[in-house]
């Protein structure tokens, strides 16, 4: 193998797929990047064995070939390089570096070493628009659970349909849910369970202005776009009917500017208890107050105006994940949505004049009140 590289491409390349490098693995060549030559200049790939990722970078190739270098290392020496051309070749297994005076030699292992990344066929699967695709899986993913005891609740459920793509994510405490237009499919509907690691991975790696396309193959689901593929194994098993949790009964609407209440939220926090961080809301007419009290720390209150012309309601949240959920909401407004003190609470963006709203939703389970 033999190829002159800009010392810009090779790091964007290497920058690209060093995130999929285990930090720990009993496997060498899983600290290895894969670099083959190719029609269009050089793919550089990298896999944790369950997120693979593969990009190609132009490059002036001048002898075809294919080895696995150390990907950490490799991506430390081009980050020191001059600005000029890099020339990469191999020697047997060991890749070797040239650029303006540094020379560099590093073992490496060969090429049929490396995990292959799964062949999907990306003709029948979905395609999305970049901005959108990237829009869902932010205002999602941050609500996936952390425990390991529901595996399930581990990944984002993502609904694919002729025309639509859903996606939600939920730890039992809140929930998120939004739905974007998608592109027509041949495969009519899916039902995907994907770990969010690989989401982090199309949110890092790919741009608003792409198309996208999404294909499955068995247990495996692709991302692919001209330069860039995301590989991942999806998660098993049935994703609970999240329909049946979220209310359709709220008939107490509440109004409130999205910077306020969370300013509000934030300073009465400050004074909440460690473990349970809840906070006691009291919804009345025309504005809802807000009261902390924590017996081995001291106790806060504070009040803001909102639109709210329905009976008085008190309910007690986890500050944290209010928070979190105004967070991605978006909008200078938000409308919440309540029915009693132990009934589950939504959250909606509210748009302005002539604002386009996402059809975003998010849920919070509220906390006991203990007088």
């Amino acid at each position: 193998m033999n190829f002159q590289i800009t010392r810009q491409n090779l790091v964007q390349g290497l920058a690209a797929v060093s995130a999929s490098i285990p930090s720990k693995t009993t496997l060498p060549v899983l600290s290895n990047i894969l670099i083959e030559t190719s029609p269009e200049g050089v793919r550089m790939s990298a896999t944790d064995l369950d997120v693979g990722v593969r990009v190609r970078v132009p490059a002036e190739v001048k002898e075809a070939g294919s080895l696995t270098a150390p990907g950490k290392k490799l991506q430390e020496i081009a980050k020191e390089l001059p600005d000029q051309p890099v020339q990469i070749s191999t020697r047997g297994d060991q890749i070797e570096l040239s650029c303006g005076r540094s020379r560099f030699k590093l073992n490496g292992l060969p090429a049929n070493d490396f995990p292959d990344l799964p062949v999907i066929d990306f003709d029948g699967g979905w395609t999305a628009d970049g901005k959108d695709l990237l829009s869902l899986i932010q205002h999602t993913s941050f609500a996936v659970s952390t425990e390991e005891s529901r595996p399930v609740l581990n990944g984002v459920l993502w609904e694919l349909r002729d025309g639509e793509m859903r996606m939600v994510a939920t730890n039992g405490h809140r929930l998120a849910r939004m739905r974007i237009p998608a592109g027509p499919s041949v495969e009519s509907t899916a039902q995907l369970i994907v770990p969010p690691a690989a989401l982090d991975q199309v949110r890092r790696l790919y741009k608003g202005d792409e198309t996208i396309r999404v294909a499955r193959e068995g247990n495996q689901l692709g991302f692919h776009s001209d330069a860039t593929e995301v590989y991942t194994r999806l998660i098993e098993g049935s994703y609970p009917n999240y329909e049946q949790v979220i209310p359709k009964d709220n008939d107490k609407h509440a109004i409130m500017a999205r910077g306020p209440l969370e300013s509000a939220i934030r300073r009465v926090a400050a004074v909440a208890s460690d473990q349970t961080h809840r906070i006691r809301m009291e919804f009345k007419e025309g504005r809802v107050n807000f009261n902390v009290l924590t017996p081995d720390l001291g106790e806060a209150h504070d009040e803001i105006e909102i639109g709210y012309d329905h009976d008085p309601i008190t309910i007690g949240f986890n500050a944290n994940y209010l928070l979190e959920v105004l967070r991605y909401v978006g909008t200078d407004e938000v409308k919440m949505s309540l029915k009693a003190p132990e009934r589950a609470v939504t959250v909606e963006p509210v748009g302005g004049e002539g604002e386009t709203v996402s059809d975003y939703l998010c849920l919070v389970m509220p906390l006991r009140l203990v007088d």
